[in-house]
């Protein structure tokens, strides 16, 4: 079993959703405050407007909303949100932090793995020998121990997967006026998401040079005043799902494809 990280390309993840929403509250917030203010100052949000009620953008940055206000670019750039929140140093930093909290479950995890693995091996090689009684014994052990092993799997994966996104929703929150400041001051009118790819994301094809996603990340790095992670500090491998088939057979059971 591996617990997929919530920018990992081979799974549909909630977060692009929840990160479209956050960051388009955060432009709205930020223009409604610059729109209705003098140049150079903001104005502050009123009760019922989004700056007041929403909880993605406290005491959102004045300069940021002048430059929203000032913003008469017509470029068309994009960013990669999950890539700017995991490859920024904060985000690093996190989502090592929370795969070593993860670690004992990830052993665990593994430990039943492998003795399950043992189990269908023995019931692949030793199918013939055993009588009725045996093989029927030795499978339904190996169905009991692999519902058990699923369902503990599904909730790591769920609960990782749910304060992973915790965590780029906090960074995100803190990342949106950066974007939109550096927008407004390179002279772009619109910056799409680039976190899925087409059809699950709205653009089909888009070239490195309009692409902010970088600068946003060093901008990001710079404000938040995080170290770049150790070199050689990655997470550790989850434990690998065992394979093999629970049922009796004549011959030794095909792993199944990948």
């Amino acid at each position: 079993m591996r617990f997929k990280s919530m920018h990992s390309k081979s799974m549909v993840s909630r977060f692009p959703r929840f990160a479209a929403v956050l960051l388009g509250l955060s432009l709205m917030s930020l223009m409604s405050l610059a729109q209705t203010a003098p140049e150079g100052q903001a104005a502050k949000p009123t009760a019922g407007s989004p700056a007041a009620t929403s909880p993605t953008m406290p005491n959102a940055p004045s300069t940021a909303a002048a430059n929203a206000a000032k913003a008469t670019g017509t470029k068309v750039g994009t960013i990669n949100i999950e890539q700017a929140i995991f490859t920024s140093n904060e985000g690093q930093r996190e989502f090592q932090d929370l795969s070593k909290k993860f670690e004992p479950k990830q052993n665990e995890l593994k430990t039943k793995a492998d003795e399950l693995d043992g189990l269908q091996k023995q019931l692949s090689a030793q199918s013939d020998k055993l009588n009725d009684d045996a093989r029927e014994k030795l499978v339904k052990q190996i169905e009991g121990k692999k519902k058990v092993f699923d369902r503990e799997q599904q909730d790591a994966q769920e609960d990782f997967q749910n304060q992973q996104g915790e965590i780029g929703n906090k960074i995100l929150t803190k990342m949106a006026p950066i974007i939109v400041k550096y927008a407004g001051e390179n002279g772009y009118g619109m910056i799409l998401d680039t976190s899925q790819q087409w059809p699950r994301g709205p653009v089909i094809w888009y070239g490195p040079a309009v692409d902010i996603t970088q600068p946003v990340v060093e901008a990001y790095n710079t404000q938040s005043g995080v170290a770049p992670p150790a070199p050689g500090s990655v997470p550790a491998k989850p434990a690998a799902k065992p394979s093999g088939s629970t049922k009796p057979a004549a011959k030794p059971a095909t792993p199944p494809s990948k």
